[in-house]
């Protein structure tokens, strides 16, 4: 019988000394492997579409596979990080308070190399069928490109201007969904569900919003496999195309998602009921929406 007591020892004491109670760091690791999850998963169900010649998957299943993503990550590090997974949603946390400025950027770097190097797991697992698919030639645009796997480019249709205001519009709704579900004055989902819940919102940014430039709304999501691809062997074209679009999914979040914390902030968040209102409204005003929530939740308890 083999002695495992060895290993476990070692086991144990490597874990001891690996182990940190810095936030920083902390918080940072837990958002890198979420936002890797989220790409691996995400970006590899891009992959099987096209390289499959939409035969393996269709743009719903792409829908669905970068929502089910978001949940994925989002479970891996919400008990450590809060499961940000995008820099829009730091920025936007850091605007209404709930972080520092240097949380944040260690979040935004964190998200960064977690969508790095999921983009290079995503081409290592396809590499052959990248390279059956297109000959071997990396290329950015024409019928056999494989540079929209990774990041998103704009549809012939679309102008700058208009694939910023896609961006704003975009993530600005992403983010007052996703401030509803865990605010816990309104109708916030419970905790261990909220990852699946906005899983869903981002299906339907997908489903509503994906057609112009496919929904990236993430700004670590789109540069960090971007970079990667340009590092790869897709070269700096990858930048350069659709009139340098690639500044466009980076910034249009980052404004949208502010605009959406302040617009959830104006119409609901600074309109609840402090503590001391709540209770006198209990007391002296039953038809009021608080108090019949009350009545309801409780009546059925």
């Amino acid at each position: 019988m083999v002695n495992t007591d060895g290993l476990d020892a070692m086991l144990k004491a490597a874990k001891f000394k690996f182990r940190t109670k810095n936030i920083h760091v902390r918080c940072g690791l837990a958002e890198f492997l979420g936002t890797f999850i989220l790409i691996l998963f995400g970006c590899g169900s891009v992959a099987q579409m096209e390289l499959s010649g939409f035969a393996k998957a269709q743009f719903l299943s792409v829908n669905m596979a970068f929502g089910y993503a978001v949940t994925a990550g989002a479970y891996v590090c919400a008990g450590v990080s809060g499961a940000h997974l995008n820099p829009a949603v730091s920025l936007a946390m850091f605007l209404l308070r709930r972080m520092t400025f240097k949380l944040m950027l260690v979040y935004c770097l964190a998200q960064f190399l977690g969508a790095f190097f999921g983009a290079a797991i995503v081409f290592a697992l396809y590499f052959d069928a990248l390279h059956v698919y297109s000959g071997g030639n990396w290329t950015v645009a024409g019928p056999q490109a494989t540079a929209g796997i990774f990041a998103s480019y704009p549809s012939e249709h679309l102008s700058v201007i208009n694939g910023f205001t896609d961006q704003v519009i975009a993530t600005a709704a992403l983010l007052i969904c996703i401030l509803a579900v865990v605010d816990e004055r309104n109708s916030a989902a419970p905790r261990g569900l909220q990852p699946f819940v906005i899983g869903l919102m981002v299906l339907l940014v997908g489903l509503a919003m994906g057609f112009n430039c496919g929904y990236p709304i993430n700004p670590a999501r789109d540069l960090g496999p971007r970079l990667f691809t340009a590092i790869a062997g897709w070269g700096f074209e990858v930048f350069r195309a659709g009139n340098h679009w690639w500044w466009v999914p980076v910034l249009g979040p980052l404004v949208g998602g502010l605009i959406g914390a302040i617009i959830y902030e104006l119409f609901v968040e600074i309109h609840h009921p402090l503590d001391e209102e709540k209770e006198v409204l209990d007391d002296h005003c039953p038809d009021h929406p608080t108090c019949t929530q009350y009545e309801l939740v409780h009546s059925a308890a």
